[in-house]
């Protein structure tokens, strides 16, 4: 697939590095020449230095022959990526996507006529974050969460402590002293540990510090929280660091839920700023979150959910390792360096929440068969998780499970089938137009693909 990226942002450049991989060609516009030198020393991309909304520039990068245009620069005004991604289509791109930074544009009648306008998609990555935030408040008792077909089915990440009672304990241990009826309800699916992934079998033995991906009917999370010794608690009020746009938007969603709030923001200028657009009922603070004298003074040990969203990765870990010595129950941080990922993990941090990854598989599963729904990469490991909607006569419909060679690097976990929710295992036949939830390290995604086809 020819795939023109036109910014080499955090953002931008991510998703070269992550699309060449899959062995497209790919080629990134920026005028910035220092970003352009940057990808270039990392990744094996074409690269064109200029006007981002330049004919002639997009025309020389060829997005008159490219199949996937991503408009994605964030130092501009949204209009240069609108305005970009208008002219590829115009030029003959096949799919056009835009980076947007203006909720109201999400609005359903507004993307209709950007969708009439020839824009395919427009993502604004930062309330991307901030929704999976408000979903993270709600389901806390997991590292991270991710819903089918409204919730039917839920995928949940388990962080093994040490009290987990999984420790030590192989995957046969754990499931036969549980009655057949709740095994329906649940299924572990995959383990994180020490930078790799595995797909469980039986003799799998769960280590201290494993995180554990499940996947679950709705009737099944009650009974799965408790067997991991995991429970949610009701989040009122948030303490939040860092008046960024991600911030923002989350102190926004959650005041008007009726929750406490109160946002800390060391530049003066944007509190004034942040006090003028948030509700009344939002408190804005002045002062450095960094020190944790200070986040005593104001209070953070009185607050549920402590949600660190500075520009600094290290500065948002520690202080939520701070606001957890303090007592606060759950806690947030936006991690941006894939690297620290782990790290804040390792350092007791409830949920990490990373832009590139929200908006990276969003934009993969454009690059599919066009089956696939949903494509979200999991913090904390090297996998996808994928909804795919199945074609009659296609690969995936012709026998079992167990007898259909499906890669092993990846499982199906669940089906929903009209109004029902389904376990997978090995005797189920996956029939057409069932949604198929799939769990996957990266080198099977195209061979899954196939099976979709």
């Amino acid at each position: 697939m020819r795939i023109i990226i036109e910014g080499a942002g955090e953002v931008g450049s991510h998703l070269a590095k992550m699309l060449r991989t899959e062995a497209n060609e790919v080629t990134v516009i920026d005028n910035d020449p220092r970003r352009i030198a940057e990808l270039e020393e990392t990744t094996d991309v074409n690269t064109v230095c200029g006007n981002l909304s330049s004919i002639e520039v997009l025309k020389e990068a060829g997005a008159d022959k490219a199949d996937l245009f991503i408009g994605v620069c964030p130092s501009v005004a949204q209009e240069i990526n609108i305005v970009s991604a208008l002219i590829a289509k115009r030029l003959g791109a096949g799919k056009v996507i835009a980076r947007i930074n203006d909720e109201d544009n999400l609005a359903p009648e507004n993307k209709l006529l950007f969708k009439e306008l020839g824009i395919d998609l427009m993502f604004y990555p930062e309330k991307s974050a901030a929704d999976e935030i408000i979903d993270f408040l709600k389901h806390n008792s997991t590292a991270e969460t991710m819903e089918f077909a409204r919730g039917k089915l839920q995928i949940a990440v388990f962080k093994l402590n040490e009290d987990s009672p999984l420790l030590d304990l192989k995957l046969s241990e754990f499931i036969k002293p549980i009655p057949a009826e709740v095994l329906k309800e649940f299924r572990v699916i995959a383990i994180s540990r020490d930078d790799r992934t595995i797909i469980p079998r039986l003799d799998t033995k769960f280590q201290f510090g494993d995180l554990v991906f499940t996947i679950s009917r709705r009737e099944g999370v009650e009974a799965l929280n408790r067997l991991f010794g995991k429970s949610n608690i009701n989040i009122n009020s948030a303490f939040i660091l860092g008046g960024t746009p991600i911030g923002e938007i989350l102190a926004g969603m959650l005041a008007r839920n009726g929750m406490k709030v109160k946002i800390v923001e060391k530049d003066k200028e944007k509190c004034i700023e942040l006090s003028e657009r948030l509700p009344d009922s939002v408190l804005v603070v002045n002062g450095d979150g960094r020190n944790s004298d200070f986040l005593f003074e104001e209070g953070i040990q009185q607050y549920d959910a402590f949600i660190a969203l500075s520009s600094n990765d290290e500065s948002n870990v520690l202080s939520c390792v701070v606001a957890k010595k303090f007592g606060v129950a759950r806690t947030v941080a936006e991690v941006e360096n894939i690297e620290y990922i782990r790290i804040a993990e390792e350092m007791g941090v409830d949920n990490i929440i990373n832009k590139k990854l929200l908006t990276a598989g969003r934009i993969f599963k454009l690059t599919l068969s066009g089956r696939a729904r949903i494509v979200r990469y999991m913090a904390g490991t090297n996998t996808e998780v994928m909804e795919y909607t199945v074609r009659p006569g296609s690969a995936i419909t012709k026998g079992a499970i167990k007898d259909l060679d499906f890669p092993t690097n990846a499982i199906i976990g669940g089906v929903i089938r009209g109004n029902d929710a389904i376990i997978a295992v090995g005797d189920t036949v996956i029939e057409p137009y069932d949604r198929v939830a799939i769990f996957a390290l990266p080198e099977s995604i195209r061979e899954i693909d196939r099976f979709f086809r």
